[in-house]
């Protein structure tokens, strides 16, 4: 390795520590997105044998998953917004927007239409943009 990649990397390094949004907090972030979006299949699926009897309520396993997901979700969430800037870390919360279309077309069988995956990109490409915000900052 020349001086130059040498000098590269530990300017990455030095990039990398004074960072204030961890990566190990984004990528928190990411799963935390992805069990809510999950859960919100559960639900959706739970819904269908939606009763308001306490015992039927108690046995709806997909209701229960659910709720466990996005609980799951919103605990990973504190820990992700422990080590990085809410301003960028909760705007990738919008992931959830495109997991549940992707799942929705997997596990409930619905159609994506052109608006709807314009959509999708608009979302990725905004919290690109925030991304990058973040890590001028």
């Amino acid at each position: 390795m020349d001086f130059e990649s040498k000098s590269y990397l530990y300017e990455l390094r030095v990039l990398d520590y004074f960072m204030k949004t961890k990566k190990e907090a984004i990528l928190l972030v990411l799963l935390c997105t992805f069990l809510t979006a999950a859960g919100q299949i559960f639900l959706k699926i739970g819904s269908g044998n939606l009763s308001f009897s306490i015992l039927k309520l108690l046995g709806n396993l997909p209701l229960i998953t659910g709720f466990a997901l996005y609980f799951l979700g919103a605990v990973i969430l504190v820990i992700a917004l422990k080590h990085g800037e809410l301003s960028v870390l909760y705007p990738i919360i919008a992931t959830s927007f495109v997991w549940v279309s992707f799942l929705s077309i997997i596990f409930l069988n619905e159609i994506m239409n052109a608006w709807k995956w314009a959509g999708v990109i608009t979302i990725v490409l905004g919290m690109g943009l925030i991304g990058k915000g973040g890590s001028l900052g």
